[in-house]
Order: C-alpha cells, then sequence, then structure tokens
C-alpha cells in the first residue's frame, strides 16, 4: 500500500501491522486494531448500499464510545465527509447543522434522533440512519425524518467486512466539517481536507514522538478540533485511544483517578480542564508516572495554575498549542521553567513544521519583529472555507498580502492579534473583535483576567464588556474565589489598581461559585453576556 494520503488510511495501514493491539478502550469494552478495521469496513459497506457516495455528509450523533470512533473511519471510508453533532446542544441547532450542509445519513443513537425528527423542517435531507443501541428500544426513532430507511448496528455488523469499494476520493477532498459558532449566532461549518487534517496529524506525531506503547487520552467530543489529535495521531501511532467519558470529565477527583487508573500517557485538552484538576482533583495523591506529555490549547492556561500542574507532573514535557478550528494547530511553543515572578502567559510560540505564520499591520503590511499586528498562516493545513458561506470565506481566506495578485496563495486572517519576540515566539495580545473601547479608551479584556489571576485567591474568572451609551462599553468581571476566602470587591479594586490602568479597572465584580462551561470545557462567555444583557433590558 502507499504512503497514506487519507485519513481511513492510517487505520488499515496500523491494522495491518498491529492486528490485536487494543486501538480504543471505553470504560470495559475495547476493540483491537483488526476490530476496528473490520467495523469500518462494515459500516461503510452499509452506507454504500444506502447510497452514501463521495462527498456527501454523514453527521454522527453520538457521545464518546467505540461505536462514534467507528463511525468516523467508515464514513471516511464510504468518502463520505463526516459531521460531528453535539449531543448535548438544542436540538434546534442540530437541526440547522442538518439542513445548512445537506446531510444525507446520521448514525446515532434512538433517543437522539428521535429528538432531532422533532425538531427538522419537511423534507428531511437525511435519507439513511444508522442506530446504535444501548437504550430502550425505540421502533419509531426515525419516523420524524421522513420515511428514512433505518439500519440497526447489529446489521452493520453482520454486513460484508471486506475492503470498501474504490471511491475516488482524493487527498484534497472533504473529510470532515466541524461547526464552530458564528457571530450571528449561526453556526459557520468548518470544512477540512484529508490533506490539511494529514497535515497536522504527520505533525504531531513526529514532534511529540507518539508511540505504539502510549495511551492516550480523549477528553475532546468529536465536534471539537482537539479530537482530531486525540483519534488519528493515536491510529497513526498504534497506540492506544482511551476516550473520557462525558460522565467523569467533569468531575475533577474521578478525572485524577482515570489519568492515574488507565496509566495515561499523553493528554490533551483545554486549560480549564487541566486547572480544575489541579485545584479541586486532589492530585497529590498520585505521582502520575506514565504521564509524559500534556498537551493544552483552545484558551489562556493562567501561569499560577500551570506552575502548579508542572509541581504536581515535573517529569512531563508541556506544550501550549494555538490554533483556530480554521487550521487546527499552527504554532506551538514547549513550556520549560517558570520562575515564580511569572504572572503573564506563555507565548503561543513558532509555526509548526510545513506551516508559515506572520503578523499583518492595518495597512496590510507584514510586521517587524514587536509590531503587534493580526497573525495569518499559510500552507496545506488550512480549511477549504465555511460550507455554503463564501462572502464569510473570501473575508478570512485570501491571497496573500505579499505575493503577486497573478499567484495563487491563499493565506488565513486568524482575526488574533499576537506580536514576535525577541526569540521569533509569538505572543498572543487577545482577539481583534475582543478589543473594546470604553471611556475612549482601547482595552484588551485579556489584559484585566491576566491581571485579575494574579491574585491568590482568585480561582477563575471571566471578563466581559457589556455595551453602555454613555462609556461606549462597561467592563464586568465574574470571579469565582477560593473556598473560604473573604476576598471582596473593594479587595480585589485594590489589587488591581497596583497593576492595571484605572481604566482598565472592572466597574462591576461579581462573585460566583462557578462559572458556566461550553461542550469543550471552555468558559461560556457568550451565555455570560447574554444573562447581563437579559438582566438590563428585563
Amino acid at each position: 500500500m502507499r504512503s497514506p494520503y487519507l485519513l481511513n488510511h492510517l487505520l488499515t495501514e496500523s491494522a495491518s501491522h498491529a492486528p490485536d493491539k487494543a486501538a480504543v478502550i471505553f470504560g470495559s469494552a475495547s476493540i483491537t486494531y483488526e476490530g476496528l478495521e473490520r467495523a469500518s469496513n462494515q459500516l461503510a459497506s452499509i452506507l454504500g448500499q444506502s447510497g452514501i457516495e463521495k462527498g456527501d455528509r454523514v453527521g454522527i450523533y453520538l457521545g464518546k464510545s467505540i461505536e462514534s470512533v467507528v463511525a468516523a473511519f467508515g464514513i471516511l471510508k464510504a468518502g463520505a465527509v463526516y459531521v460531528p453533532l453535539d449531543p448535548g446542544t438544542p436540538a434546534s441547532r442540530v437541526a440547522y447543522i442538518v439542513g445548512n450542509c445537506g446531510m444525507k445519513a446520521l448514525v446515532g443513537t434512538p433517543k437522539n434522533v428521535e429528538i432531532l425528527g422533532r425538531s427538522l423542517p419537511a423534507p428531511s435531507p437525511i435519507r439513511s440512519v444508522v442506530l446504535v443501541e444501548g437504550e430502550e428500544d425505540r421502533s419509531g426513532a426515525a419516523a420524524g425524518l421522513g420515511g428514512a430507511e433505518t439500519v440497526r448496528w447489529k446489521e452493520v455488523l453482520r454486513a460484508p467486512a471486506g475492503s470498501p469499494r474504490e471511491t475516488g476520493v482524493i487527498e484534497d477532498d472533504l473529510a470532515y466539517i466541524l461547526y464552530t459558532s458564528g457571530s450571528t449566532g449561526e453556526p459557520k461549518g468548518v470544512m477540512i481536507s484529508h490533506r490539511a487534517s494529514l497535515t497536522f496529524v504527520d505533525w504531531t506525531h513526529a514532534c511529540f514522538g507518539v508511540l505504539s506503547t502510549d495511551r492516550v487520552s480523549n477528553h475532546a467530543p468529536l465536534h471539537f478540533d482537539l479530537s482530531i489529535f486525540d483519534i488519528f495521531t493515536t491510529i497513526k501511532a498504534q497506540a492506544t485511544l482511551l476516550p473520557v467519558p462525558e460522565t467523569l470529565a467533569v468531575f475533577p477527583v474521578s478525572l485524577a483517578d482515570f489519568i492515574e487508573e488507565r496509566r495515561i500517557s499523553i493528554w490533551y485538552s483545554v486549560p480549564s480542564v487541566l486547572t480544575r484538576l489541579v485545584l479541586h482533583g486532589n492530585p497529590g495523591r498520585y505521582r502520575f508516572s506514565s504521564l509524559r506529555t500534556i498537551l493544552f490549547a483552545g484558551e489562556v492556561f493562567p501561569v499560577k495554575y500551570l506552575r502548579q500542574l508542572k509541581d504536581l507532573v515535573p517529569h512531563a514535557e508541556y506544550y501550549n498549542l494555538y490554533g483556530p478550528t480554521e487550521t487546527n494547530v499552527c504554532t506551538f511553543y514547549r513550556v520549560q521553567d517558570i520562575p515564580p515572578s511569572r504572572v503573564e502567559p506563555f507565548p503561543i510560540g513558532k509555526a509548526c513544521s510545513n506551516t508559515e505564520v506572520f503578523a499583518v499591520n492595518a495597512q496590510d503590511e507584514i510586521c517587524a519583529r514587536g509590531e503587534i499586528g493580526e497573525l495569518c498562516a499559510r500552507g496545506p493545513g488550512l480549511m477549504k472555507g465555511y460550507w455554503g458561506m463564501p462572502d464569510k470565506t473570501r473575508a478570512v481566506l485570501g491571497p496573500h498580502p505579499a505575493r503577486s495578485a497573478f499567484y495563487r496563495d491563499n493565506v488565513y486572517r486568524t482575526g488574533d492579534l499576537v506580536q514576535e519576540d525577541e526569540n521569533g515566539d509569538y505572543i498572543f495580545l487577545g482577539r481583534r473583535d475582543n478589543m473594546i473601547k470604553s471611556r475612549g479608551y482601547r482595552i484588551e479584556l485579556g489584559d484585566i483576567e491576566t491581571a485579575l489571576y494574579g491574585h491568590p485567591e482568585v480561582e477563575e474568572v471571566a471578563v466581559i464588556a457589556i455595551p453602555d451609551e454613555q462609556i461606549g462599553n462597561l467592563i464586568s468581571a465574574l470571579v469565582v474565589k477560593r473556598s473560604a476566602s473573604a476576598l471582596n470587591e473593594r479587595d480585589l479594586e485594590a489589587f488591581c489598581s497596583q497593576r492595571i490602568p484605572k481604566y482598565m479597572i472592572p466597574g462591576v465584580i461579581e462573585f460566583r461559585s462557578s462559572l458556566p462551561k461550553t461542550s469543550t470545557g471552555k468558559v461560556d462567555r457568550t451565555s455570560l453576556l447574554n444573562e447581563h444583557l437579559r438582566g438590563s433590558s428585563g
């Protein structure tokens, strides 16, 4: 077989070399590489019999499970494009995604499919449904999908298990579409090709030295781009994937138990998860001797918690990965020593291999070192665009600012402000659209959060800007303090006054017992802002 050029080739290649190796372990169940290859071939066969063709979109409406991994590979082997759907999101949002991308088939639980059926307008584009059992029988689960053909999972496992038919898919064809939040409230479908994803997978495999002996956690849900490393890099390395059950992911003590008892060697998640582990997981019970690599991405990791984690697990290597869904990861930085005096976040680093990054200023000129500008990325790892949104695609994906107009060379504009330091590492300064004006001053909300995190009794914080007719924006800080802390608003105002200008000190400081999180583990700033807006209008 030639070198893998499609994501599904990674599984076929690994299964041929390590057929009896455990590919996925979930709870008390597991599947070998040979079993995963066989089951995904069977699903591809079923999808082909149902009329699924090259480029068709097929949804995965499952929680983390062995079946969800089988589904991803089976859909790819059928020549189709997999579209993960979040079981925890409102059915109306899922219905929008189904209609937006013209989804032809769906792999889901009876419960999820039944709920979706009530929200889908007629006629539904879905023509075939594969039901993964495990719940009470719902014989009419697909009734709301316009009479779509229904296949049970047990029927999938009786289908032909030979190599799937040739689909004609090439590396530049789509592999998956990940829907992210849009500024208008409608999700945007980020289209990623096999080539783009393999660029990332090949880099992570080499950069982090993933081995066949590794046991890799899978904390991220399938609809979050962190799952691409978890699944595909693990499979490429012939390692073992251990999805973290959703019921366990929100309990830090149980998460610490999982890492130790499952002998996790590579961990990848958003920093919020690791922060909760440090603060509430009582991690000092364990040495985590198997844990050798800790990767984090998606948001800024407060330095005081990163320092505590390194003190707890000093033998691991730590990497800060940066990149929006549109590029997966485009820069990285290895965190080594953390001086006691350091409070500012670490850089997002330098470009990954086979990727170029640079910053441009307001005049669309490439920034000199030290100049603040918008980070841009170039290379084969870029998205192909947003599904059905050509105007939004053109707004962020366009010609290289320093290249000839006759030479097509797409560049993605991230919308993030950065500055290159003396070591050639990029420092993340915040979102271009997170730069607000209050009382005539330009303010980056992340700078205020960094200042608040500097207080030893602050556990978690989110700073939001509330539109105000008189001053432009009122700055509001939502703060979670350590248990038993007597910290009050005046204490924090005084603390901030020693660290940031007066005009940046929040006008409102509100203490909370916790902050809401999205399904990917990040602080849900949108819901916090909406809550304030509803309160001000009520």
